[in-house]
């Protein structure tokens, strides 16, 4: 019998907290079936390995925050066949993300004691924004479930199944009571893209918008009603710059609120 030639997984990191490697690794028993079914080529969260490209599949973490990060990851995408952009810095810029509205060598003098070391761009930015990238995988972190979700698809040459609906919808399913209206609680769930669980409202705390932008969110619309719940523009802002303040959406509707 022939032996099979497993496909090439890297999984790269970027600016980020290493969240979302870790939640494949999280994935326990079913990452020994994601092992079965790939070579793991390049993956220093788990192996010190390294093995050359070209790779099959490679998993992206992290935004673009530095000139070499940009060099990198233009190697990253040549030398692979599909690219995966994993988590809220990877596909929004993530909370480094907020730099984007700030003077960052005011923020580079005020944290390190000899700034003329630091190289760093004056903006944090997603994957996309530099190369192309063949399915954005959202979350802070994402959700394991979908992860594997998306390497199965991606795999097996099909387009993953992953929710574009709102949180909303996923708290109707499982049964969370609206925070904004029994509580009056700000929330971003409407303009959200559905994928925590309802990990926030089911714990009658509003949603903090980790998987970001749903499809055609009415970003506008939820600001209003925010201040008919007594917040007022400053609050609203700090709401929509959180972990996904790099995605246009969110961008756009915080910078109103200036």
């Amino acid at each position: 019998m022939a032996h099979r030639k497993k496909p090439k997984l890297a999984v790269w990191k970027f600016s980020s907290c290493d969240g979302c490697q870790l939640s494949l690794l999280d994935c326990e028993d079913d990452l020994l079936a994601v092992a079965d079914e790939v070579h793991i080529s390049y993956f220093l969260e788990a192996t010190r390995k390294i093995e050359k490209g070209p790779y099959d599949v490679s998993l992206v973490e992290g935004s673009v925050t530095t000139p070499h990060d940009i060099k990198r990851i233009k190697d990253v995408r040549k030398n692979s066949k599909i690219l995966v952009s994993i988590g809220a810095c990877a596909t929004a810029g993530g909370i480094q993300a907020l730099k984007n509205f700030a003077k960052v060598k005011d923020y580079i003098a005020c944290v390190y004691a000899h700034p003329e070391y630091i190289d760093t761009l004056t903006t944090s930015t997603p994957i996309s924004d530099h190369v192309t990238v063949d399915f954005e995988l959202r979350g802070c972190p994402i959700d394991r479930g979908q992860l594997l979700e998306v390497l199965n698809a991606t795999l097996n040459g099909r387009k993953p199944n992953i929710p574009n609906h709102s949180q909303c919808v996923e708290c109707k399913r499982n049964g969370v009571v609206c925070r904004m209206v029994a509580a009056g609680t700000p929330c971003l769930g409407p303009v959200t893209q559905a994928g925590c669980g309802s990990l926030c409202p089911g714990r009658d705390r509003g949603c903090f918008g980790c998987f970001g932008p749903m499809e055609t969110p009415n970003t506008a619309s939820l600001a209003k009603h925010i201040g008919e719940l007594g917040k007022d523009g400053r609050d609203v802002q700090r709401l929509f710059r959180n972990f996904n303040s790099g995605a246009e959406a969110f961008r756009k509707e915080s910078e109103s609120h200036g």
